[in-house]
């Protein structure tokens, strides 16, 4: 008897194993749909064209820029209206390599600075600049009159989530004959943090009036750089003037950013630049 019920409950065992591998991925299935199908759920994604793969620091962001800047003529002093002239006709976007600097037709996004503020947001950043006298008290503020913004993104193009949006404010070809005494020619500006990168401007003063160490070290404050040290050149040639000097910042997988601080005598241009 109690081997009759023990091969009873073997049989039914089995059965209800057979009968559970037919049926039970089924109603398994149907169970976990009713709390999913017909339902709205929300996650979050990366927007295609925004963002960056990580939040860049302030030495990633500048490294970005000084090689994408470096795929393009660097503006000298304007020490002619042709020369001038020419620089404006380069077409970036004809540009190739590992990084890019091209023009932004899309605009900026709904995070980033709109055109119609960044002549503010440029004038709050030479007020800064003066207050740490890295620029003279006597630089004029720009306006949407007399100066054009061009939005600009810096593309690292082997990794295109590395980029940034720079916005490059310039005295209008229409104020080139105009007195420039005074006046910011160019400037580059994060689109994102308003915060002022590489910058040309007509001054007063002379080079020996200006302590390039203590500007540098307050501009470097100023965008939170780090690991700044003093870079001495293997070719000095590269500069056209004799009133210069370079200092070197960490930039990203063991490269680095030559920024250089320098006068032009003659036409007195202070400019600061990134390469």
């Amino acid at each position: 008897m109690v081997k009759i019920v023990k091969n009873s409950l073997i049989i039914l065992a089995v059965l209800f194993i057979l009968l559970f591998s037919i049926w039970g991925p089924e109603y398994l299935a149907s169970y976990k749909d009713q709390f999913s199908l017909n339902q709205i759920i929300a996650e979050p994604i990366l927007e295609a064209g925004e963002g960056y793969r990580y939040a860049l620091n302030s030495n990633e962001k500048l490294y970005i820029l000084a090689q994408c800047l470096n795929n393009r003529v660097l503006p000298e002093a304007e020490q002619s209206k042709k020369t001038r002239l020419e620089l404006e006709e380069v077409s970036y976007e004809e540009l190739t390599g590992s990084y890019a600097f091209v023009v932004n037709h899309q605009g900026p996004t709904d995070k980033e600075i709109k055109e119609s503020e960044i002549y503010d947001v440029c004038n709050r950043g030479l007020e800064q600049l003066k207050k740490l006298e890295i620029l003279p008290q006597e630089v004029k503020d720009i306006s949407a009159e007399s100066y054009s913004a061009v939005l600009y993104s810096a593309i690292d193009v082997l990794d295109p989530r590395n980029n940034m949006s720079v916005w490059k404010v310039s005295l209008s070809t229409s104020q080139q004959n105009a007195d420039k005494s005074n006046r910011v020619l160019d400037v580059y500006i994060d689109a994102d943090t308003g915060k002022l990168y590489e910058f040309y401007a007509r001054i007063e003063g002379e080079w020996e009036d200006l302590d390039p160490e203590s500007m540098i070290e307050n501009w470097s404050s100023y965008l939170e750089l780090k690991d700044m040290e003093e870079f001495e050149s293997d070719n000095p040639l590269l500069e056209t003037t004799p009133y210069f000097k370079k200092y070197r910042f960490q930039g990203m997988e063991g490269g680095s950013t030559v920024v250089t601080i320098g006068f032009y005598d003659g036409i007195n241009e202070l400019f600061l630049k990134v390469s």
